[in-house]
C-alpha cells in the first residue's frame, strides 16, 4: 500500500461562545483567561486537561465544580498551573476526530480560541463540516502554514517566554490598538503582575523586535 505526501498543511482557527465544559464556565464566572494543552481523551469519555492562568481563583472555582476530579495546583512566573481531570468531554474533539490537529487553546470570560492546522483540503472539509454540526463553533482563519510558522514566536525573535505573553496579551486585550482598547494597568491585572513589570517586559520585547528589524545588513 502506497502512502501520499500532502503538498499543504492549513492553519485553522475556531472560535467557541456557548460552551458549557468545566474551564469555559470557570472562566466566564472569574472573568479571567486560561492557556491549555490540547486535552487528552480517556477510553472513558473523561479528559485530561493541563492548563494555565493568571488566577488563582479559578481553581477555587474548579475545585468546587462536581465535574472536576484529581485537581493540582502548582505555581510558577507568576501564573498558577493546573492538572485535572474533567468529566466533561472538550468540544473540541469533535474536530479533532475528523483531523484538526491543535497547537493551543486559549479561554477568556467563557469564550474559546481554537488553533491548529488541517493536512490537504479534504481533511479541512471535515474538519468544517464537523464545526457545522457543532453548537457555538465559528471559523474565524484559514492561511497556509509556511516553514516561518512552524518556529514559535519567541524562538523566532529571541523574546524570553515572559515577554512573549506580555505582547501576546497586550495585542489580545488592544493595547496598540489606535485608539487604545486597555491600559497597561488592564493588561497587567490580565496578565497577573503590576504595571511595572508589564512594560519592563514589554519594551524588552520591543527593544528585541526592533532590533531584528533595523539591524544593519552592511
Amino acid at each position: 500500500m502506497s502512502t501520499r505526501m500532502i503538498a499543504e498543511c492549513l492553519v485553522v482557527e475556531f472560535r467557541v461562545t456557548d460552551d458549557d465544559c468545566p474551564l469555559a464556565d470557570a472562566t466566564r464566572e472569574v472573568g479571567t483567561s486560561v492557556d491549555a494543552q490540547p486535552p487528552l481523551m480517556r477510553r472513558d469519555g473523561f479528559a485530561l486537561l493541563h492548563f494555565s492562568s493568571p488566577s488563582e481563583a479559578i481553581g477555587d472555582v474548579l475545585d468546587g465544580d462536581d465535574r472536576i476530579r484529581y485537581l493540582h495546583r502548582t505555581t510558577a512566573d507568576g501564573r498558577w498551573n493546573y492538572r485535572c481531570l474533567s468529566k466533561d468531554a472538550c468540544v473540541v474533539h469533535s474536530l479533532v476526530d475528523v483531523g484538526f490537529l491543535v497547537d493551543s487553546i486559549h479561554l477568556h470570560g467563557g469564550t474559546e480560541r481554537y488553533v491548529g492546522a488541517v493536512v490537504g483540503h479534504d481533511v479541512l472539509d471535515r474538519v468544517l463540516e464537523a464545526a457545522g454540526e457543532t453548537v457555538g463553533v465559528s471559523l474565524e482563519r484559514i492561511s497556509s502554514l509556511g516553514d516561518q510558522e512552524d518556529t514559535p514566536v519567541a524562538q523566532r525573535w529571541d523574546v524570553t517566554p515572559r515577554q512573549s505573553e506580555a505582547v501576546e496579551a497586550a495585542f489580545r486585550l488592544g493595547y496598540f490598538s489606535v485608539p487604545r482598547e486597555s491600559t497597561a494597568s488592564e493588561v497587567a491585572a490580565e496578565l497577573g503582575i503590576s504595571k511595572s513589570a508589564f512594560l519592563e517586559r514589554l519594551r524588552r520585547a520591543q527593544a528585541t523586535f526592533f532590533g531584528h528589524l533595523y539591524e544593519p545588513t552592511g
